[in-house]
């Protein structure tokens, strides 16, 4: 791959699109009213919203930190969202510079920021592909010309499933899952968070219907939900945990004294 394709998706800011609501909770500049307002309607409704963008943000610099750690030099990034500082390869190639990266995105906001995610290391290489979770044949293939899939992969769509369905004649999102299980070597691994409904029922049951209102489908799922995306896998300690608690830097020890956020984190190994 050379980078993003040339051809220019459209930009659709008559309605909310989920990754400019987290830039908003990021604290970004690249959302829009639309996007605004409904990030401001969810914070009213759940007030850890905020706290949870950021929570799953820190998770998924410490998860990458831990695997490129273990010796994985290989990562597919599906759903990156708007670079923020420091993005997945950045975490990875301070570890191991000779990382390759490749993300996957299908917001046109994203593919316009492209060229920022693709500064990496001289020793590694980071690319972008333009396209949807829900096309996992163009995504593998694309991410194939720089990732090689008979060696350890870790697999990241960190705050990303909720947005799936599991109806198997729309999204299918177990069964999607499985797709991309399914490619991946021994040794690799799957890094996921997801919004659950366990930890705050009525909250974020709320910002479901506010999401649904925008015009974006919302699914938090239970701990038993969310743990069948690991089916086959086996969980790297300590589990399926609340984001805030998986292997907590200080920051993020400090922030669970601000009470929980209803999101469950997990990475597992393909064996």
């Amino acid at each position: 791959m050379t980078g993003p394709e040339p051809a220019s998706a459209p930009l659709d800011t008559s309605r909310p699109h989920p990754a400019r609501v987290y830039d908003w909770w990021l604290g970004g500049k690249d959302n829009y009213p639309v996007d605004e307002e409904l990030a401001r309607r969810i914070l009213a409704a759940d007030s850890t919203a905020v706290r949870g963008a950021r929570a799953n943000r820190r998770f998924m610099h410490r998860a990458v930190r831990t695997l490129a750690e273990a010796g994985i030099r290989q990562f597919l990034d599906i759903g990156t969202g708007i670079p923020t500082e420091p993005n997945l390869h950045q975490v990875a190639q301070a570890v191991a510079p000779e990382s390759r990266v490749v993300y996957a995105d299908n917001d046109p906001i994203v593919l316009r920021h492209a060229e920022a995610l693709l500064h990496g290391s001289a020793e590694g290489a980071t690319e972008y592909v333009h396209a949807d979770v829900r096309d996992p044949d163009r995504i593998l293939r694309l991410a194939g010309e720089s990732l090689d899939f008979d060696r350890p992969v870790a697999l990241s769509l960190v705050a990303l499933t909720h947005y799936l369905g599991d109806a198997a004649d729309g999204d299918d999102a177990h069964g999607l899952l499985k797709r991309y299980k399914d490619v991946l070597a021994p040794g690799s691994h799957l890094v996921l968070s997801q919004v659950t409904p366990d930890l705050n029922p009525a909250a974020v049951g709320k910002a479901a219907e506010l999401f649904a209102r925008g015009g974006t489908p919302f699914h938090p799922r239970s701990l038993t939900e969310f743990a069948r995306f690991f089916d086959g896998l086996e969980l790297l300690g300590p589990g399926i945990i609340p984001v805030t608690g998986w292997r907590p830097d200080p920051e993020d020890v400090a922030a669970q004294t601000e009470g929980i956020v209803p999101v469950y984190a997990g990475v597992a190994r393909k064996p």
